[in-house]
């Protein structure tokens, strides 16, 4: 296809011109309007669909017309199989109302066409499923027409239809069910007694057969129970009742069927369910549970009948009573269902967890008794597997269980603690564990695993939020743990409930480091918990969002300190695992009289001191049980800071202030590996952020800077002993290294012994001591060859081959030893890293907490260089997860929380000297980095200083004041940065950056403007020159630009842009480049400014230079840059040209070129060569390969099994070219290989 001018257009053939059509009475557009109707009614909006309805039954009324009627009807059964589910209801529904409104329409003629137009039996097979979905929708129709009751014969049709609609399951699923249930409902006693029982009366006969059949007699049974009595059922199944001992081995083959008949569909089947109340209801529920569910559908290998057996445990649970629960949910299937939750851990395998959990979620939201909740939840527990519970400890069941229930739960789950029945829980073991005899469990370690179970779920009960309940509860657990976790019984007492219980198997060390473990857990979630209760307090206190308290407004962890001091009291009935010493134990009680005093005072007037340093008291305090020297000697810290704190002077000036000792303890508790810890210090750092000087901010970012030593920032708090530990590790690993030198030098002067081979082979380095010490052994044994040695020596005997392996195996354990004290030295460092870097990350959280608590204090200035620094040497450092982690981290709250926050720092009362060097210091250093993304949060960082030293501005002058800016200095400092841009070849600043600066400070946009046009042709290469371009279209869009400019200011701007356009390079070369396309849209911009300004400019230059870019025609394509350089032409009143397509005439000259190439091929003469020869295609540009003389032979033998091969010839004759290419191809590749092989064979 060619493109030519409109004056071409004479050339194309005239068309033919349709006849004008008419519709002067309007018949067409009532049609139309008419079937529109229909249109609308398939749409997928549920309210349109609705509409078009009303109207179409609106209609109908109104024109009475027997001939819209019947169309309207034969319409509508043609669109119930429609390939949409929202067609398909919408036609369902307008048929129904058809129905309804127009009782005149018969429902049997109206079936009978259903039935002849979608019939399942003469159907294709791609359209068996639209077919069955027409039929199901059209008795739906008649079902909800209203009208199906009064005839009996055409119910009865529609019955037997959906039962016939059963076998296609996989397209209908259980709506044909749900349909003939409504159906029965709606039906009388009288007319199912006369009509639908006689009809239906061989398949309630065969019920027993399909489980379709039993399901409609199972409907049938629990709809008109009057009229299948026993005696009606003795005639019909030969027994009084369904379910008996003859009935069960058909209803369990029933069951199997329909087991695998929704194998994947994942669901109960339907008549599973009414069997069940069917066996309730004939009370025969334990016969059915054993016979059908245990004994038939267990018995199979795993696989449906087992899901079937599990759904329907589940789905039994509403309509069993206490015994019948128990009976359920302490037999076979509940062990079954076990060993699935175990065998089902594995990914690729399917599990049924989630579905169960679904099953006993709605049974104890629905189910209003206490006791069968209880019986649910215990039974469940107590399914183990060698000891340890397979339901998980965080079940989410537990969120809709009765407070009473709960209460009760607990009390057992303590009780269970304390003396463990295990031969009263349901234990099963895998066939893996029966198999090995020695994974046999011993009853000590399933009583430590069934405790440690027991404690999880307690943790849960209480972090999980979800779960109603008292603090009374949530209090006794906690008490639990913390006994359990740290205290031991001595003598029972009263005053101490948690010593009544005795133990009947000694809590081992494992087993009591888990419930440690566990406690700190649960202050976490303690910590977080909101105010329980319904009562006006707790309402209060809730809607000032106070965590961690109770309703009188203590601390939950306070009362836990409580218990913990009576415990400590009670020494004759209760011994602590960890006795404290008496420096300690007078630590605790100092801590107890220092939080009493805070809550004294707090009493008085409220203060965020008092509460943080509660928290940190009473924290730390806690820890005393888990690491007593530590916590005593930051006890001590803290006890020195609250004195600082209240005292309003200082006695000692060299001593730091309050807020830093309280850092530094902040900072040494966030080293440490815990939720708990870190949630307080988060909250503790928040109330005293008001607080904060410098040095306590700088103590925190030493942390995060990277380039000092984990020593002096703080990460690791060591002792003196450490750091010497750490010295002369240092020393022993440089010596290392030197030796490994030497080493390396001497193996390449010598040979390798055996052993030495051995060891390189393995990996391990032999140092020249070991080399040594090897020597030496060897020569004094004299088992080491030397020069003087003569060859014919004789070698040593067996007591000295036995002192000498004797030695060499202690040489070799020595040096063994070494090597693996390195590797550990090295897997320790490693760890080390890694806390390192996991405590900077928790260190950034106080950074974040303080920039959105006082962003607008004045130390944030000093935190804008150390936080560029960390992400500056994060992007060069490592690239592990945790490294990109923290680096992600530190950089989003950089971007959000200092430079985009919302409040920001407004005290520059004699620092702008100050902020002025460090603005000259980030544009300096932002042009200086290699890294564009560095550079950006550089740039933004000197924005956002910037920002602070205009300060707040009035709306009236926010335009042409800026503050305590030096205008002169800062612009200089930009101007300097944007020639550098545009100038350089490599920088890493962007345009973006500079259009930035331009839109939030117009002044300094004002001021750099000329730099920005002069280099739309000065700058480097044709990206820079396109970014100035843009620059400067931004700035002549906005609007602050515009007021700042006079009109003098502005017409001569313009002139200078159009003087620097019309200097482009717009040659040929430099058509398609980015500088055409930016330039194209600055005078777009530019032309239309002018002209609607009416601007004193000449633009007559510039739209020659513009005209010369199309001269030869290239920019009349389709495409982005010529749409935008024609709408700019567009502005000087010149169109862009028509384009028309004609039809590319085929010249005879190529089909000429074609033959003569395909003459070249062939050998044989002309009178040889067959006329219904398949000549191969000729490849564009290739010749076809000449074929070697070899293959001749080969051609003939071919040439015979063509003429066999009747029409083989005409399907070659018609394949495509390219198919033809390929083959022939391929057949040159084949004749060329055989070719060879005869001139090989002929040599």
């Amino acid at each position: 296809m060619v493109a030519v001018m409109q004056t071409n257009m004479g050339e194309l053939e005239d068309s033919t011109v349709r006849p004008k059509v008419t519709d002067a009475k309007g018949i067409l557009k009532q049609n139309r309007q008419f079937l529109d109707y229909f249109w609308d009614i398939a749409k997928p909006e549920r309210e349109i669909r609705l509409k078009a309805i009303e109207d179409l039954i609106e209609h109908l009324k109104q024109s009475e017309k027997p001939d819209e009627l019947k169309y309207s009807l034969k319409r509508l059964v043609d669109g119930l199989s429609h390939t949409r589910e929202d067609a398909r209801s919408g036609y369902s529904v307008a048929l129904a109302q058809l129905l309804s409104v127009f009782e005149e329409i018969s429902l049997k003629s109206t079936l009978d066409s259903v039935k002849e137009k979608h019939n399942l039996q003469t159907a294709k097979k791609k359209f068996i499923r639209n077919a069955a979905f027409g039929n199901f929708f059209a008795v739906l129709a008649l079902s909800q027409s209203t009208r199906l009751h009064k005839e009996p014969q055409v119910m009865l049709e529609c019955v037997q239809l959906l039962q016939s609609l059963s076998r296609y399951r996989e397209h209908l699923r259980d709506l044909p069910r749900k349909t003939m249930v409504d159906i029965l409902s709606e039906t009388s006693k009288e007319v199912f007694e006369e009509v639908l029982l006689s009809a239906l009366q061989s398949d309630l006969t065969s019920a027993l057969n399909t489980p379709e059949q039993l399901e409609l007699l199972l409907v049938t049974m629990q709809k008109f129970p009057s009229a299948l009595k026993p005696k009606k059922l003795k005639k019909l199944l030969g027994t009084t009742a369904v379910i008996t001992k003859e009935n069960m081995p058909k209803l369990v083959e029933v069951l199997k069927t329909a087991a695998r008949s929704v194998k994947k569909d994942n669901i109960l089947p339907p008549v599973a369910f009414d069997l069940l109340q069917a066996s309730l209801r004939e009370d025969n529920f334990e016969m059915f549970w054993n016979e059908a569910i245990i004994k038939g559908m267990l018995s199979e290998m795993p696989g449906p009948t087992h899901y079937l057996g599990f759904r329907l445990l589940g789905a039994s649970l509403p309509l069993l009573s206490v015994p019948e629960l128990e009976f359920v949910l302490s037999g076979d299937v509940m062990r079954y269902y076990g060993q699935h939750m175990l065998s089902a851990q594995l990914a690729y395998r399917f599990k049924f967890a989630p579905e169960m959990e679904k099953y006993v979620s709605e049974f104890m939201q629905g189910c209003p008794d206490a006791d069968k909740q209880l019986v649910v939840a215990l039974c469940f527990t107590q399914l183990t597997n060698q000891g340890y519970p397979v339901v998980p400890s965080s079940w989410k069941v537990l969120e809709h269980m009765d407070l009473c229930a709960l209460q009760q739960y607990v009390e057992w789950l303590m009780k269970a603690f304390c003396k463990p029945q295990l031969e009263k829980c349901l234990d099963f073991s895998t066939r893996r564990q029966k198999g090995n005899q020695e994974s046999e469990v011993e009853s000590d370690s399933c009583v430590a695993r069934f405790r440690k179970w027991i404690v999880q779920r307690l943790s849960f009960i209480v972090e999980n939020h979800q779960i109603k309940k008292e603090e009374g509860l949530v209090m006794k657990m906690a008490r639990f743990i913390f006994f359990h976790a740290f205290f031991d019984v001595k003598k029972p007492t009263p005053e101490i409930p948690e010593t009544v219980q005795a133990l009947s198997v000694p809590i081992d060390q494992q087993t009591r480091a888990t419930i440690s473990s566990a406690f700190y857990g649960l202050l976490q979630g303690l910590n977080s918990m909101a105010v329980l209760g319904d009562s006006p307090e707790a309402e209060r206190l809730n809607s000032r969002r106070i965590l961690g308290v109770k309703a009188d407004g203590s601390m939950w962890i306070y009362c836990v300190v409580q218990y913990a001091t009576t415990l400590l009291n009670q020494s004759k009935h209760v011994q602590s695992v960890q006795t404290l010493s008496p420096e300690q134990r007078q630590g605790w009680d100092s801590m107890l009289e220092s939080v009493e005093a805070l809550r004294k005072k707090a009493k008085k007037s409220s203060s965020p001191e008092h509460t943080a340093f509660q928290h940190l008291f009473l924290l730390v305090g806690i820890q005393m049980f888990k690491a007593p020297d530590e916590s005593l000697e930051l006890l001590n810290d803290l006890r020195t800071c609250v004195e600082k704190a209240q005292a309003k002077k200082s006695k000692k000036k060299k001593e730091p202030h309050w807020v830093e000792v309280v850092v530094e303890i902040l900072l040494s508790l966030l080293s440490q590996p815990s939720r708990l810890i870190r949630s307080v210090c988060k909250a503790v750092f928040s109330r005293i952020c008001p607080h904060l000087t410098q040095e306590a901010l700088s103590s925190i970012l030493n942390v995060l800077d990277p380039n000092k030593d984990e020593d002096e920032s703080g990460v690791m708090v060591t002792d003196e002993k450490e750091k010497e530990k750490k010295r002369k590790r240092n020393e022993e690993d440089k010596q290392d290294d030197e030796e490994e030198e030497d080493e390396e030098g001497s193996d390449s002067s010598s040979s390798d012994d055996g052993d030495e081979d051995e060891a390189m082979e393995e990996g391990k380095e032999v140092d020249q001591k070991f080399r040594l010490d090897l020597m030496k052994v060897l020569q004094g044994q004299n088992a080491l060859a030397t020069e003087d040695d003569g060859s014919d020596e004789e070698e040593l005997d067996d007591a000295g081959m036995m002192k000498l392996d004797g030695s060499l195996a202690a040489l070799f354990l020595e040096q063994k030893k070494k090597i693996q004290a390195k590797k550990d030295e090295k897997d320790r460092l490693r760890k080390e890293k890694v806390l390192v870097r996991d405590f900077r990350i928790k260190v950034l959280d106080m950074v974040e907490m303080f920039l959105s608590k006082q962003g607008s204090s004045a130390l944030v200035l000093g935190m804008v260089e150390p936080l560029l620094s960390v992400i500056e040497n994060g992007m060069s450092s490592e690239t592990s997860q945790q490294e990109q982690d923290f680096l992600r981290r530190a950089a989003d709250i950089f971007r959000n929380r200092l430079c985009r926050a919302k409040y920001y720092c407004r005290e520059t009362d004699g620092r702008e000297a100050e902020l002025h060097e460090m603005l000259e210091r980030l544009i300096g250093r932002a042009q200086k980095l290699t890294d564009s993304s560095v550079s950006l949060y550089y740039f933004s960082a000197a924005l956002y200083v910037l920002k602070v030293l205009r300060g707040v501005v009035s709306e009236q002058d926010s335009l042409r004041l800026m503050g305590k800016v030096d205008v002169e200095r800062v612009t200089t400092c930009f101007r300097n940065a944007l020639t550098s841009f545009l100038t350089k070849r490599k920088s890493p600043l962007t345009g973006a950056m500079f259009i930035d600066l331009f839109s939030r400070f117009p002044v300094l946009c004002v001021n750099m403007l000329d730099t920005a046009v002069e280099n739309i042709t000065a700058g480097v290469r044709e990206h820079q020159q396109g970014q100035a371009c843009l620059m400067v279209l931004r700035a002549l869009q906005s609007k602050d630009v515009k007021n700042l400019m006079s009109d003098a200011q502005g017409t001569e701007l313009h002139q200078k842009v159009v003087d620097q356009l019309t200097k482009v390079d717009f040659s040929p070369f430099n058509v398609h480049t980015l500088i055409l396309f930016k330039a194209l849209e600055l005078c777009q911009h530019l032309v239309r400014s002018v002209h609607n300004q009416k601007m004193p400019v000449n633009l007559e230059l510039l739209q020659k230079v513009l005209k010369s870019i199309n001269a030869e025609g290239s920019l009349q394509k389709p495409g982005q840059l010529e749409d935008t350089y024609w709408s700019v032409m567009k502005l000087f009143y010149i169109l862009k040209p028509k384009m028309e397509k004609v039809k590319k005439v085929v010249e005879a000259e190529q089909t000429e070129e074609t033959t003569k190439k395909k003459k070249k091929k062939g050998f044989l003469p002309e009178t040889k060569k067959r006329k219904n020869r398949k000549k191969p295609t000729v490849l564009e540009g290739k010749e076809t390969p000449e074929t070697p003389e070899g293959a001749s032979g080969e051609k003939k033998k071919k040439n015979k099994k063509r003429k066999q091969q009747g029409g083989e010839g005409e399907e070659t004759q018609n394949q495509p070219a390219t198919k033809k290419a390929k083959t022939q191809q391929q057949q040159n590749k084949k004749k060329k290989k055989k070719g060879g092989q005869q001139e090989a064979d002929g040599k």
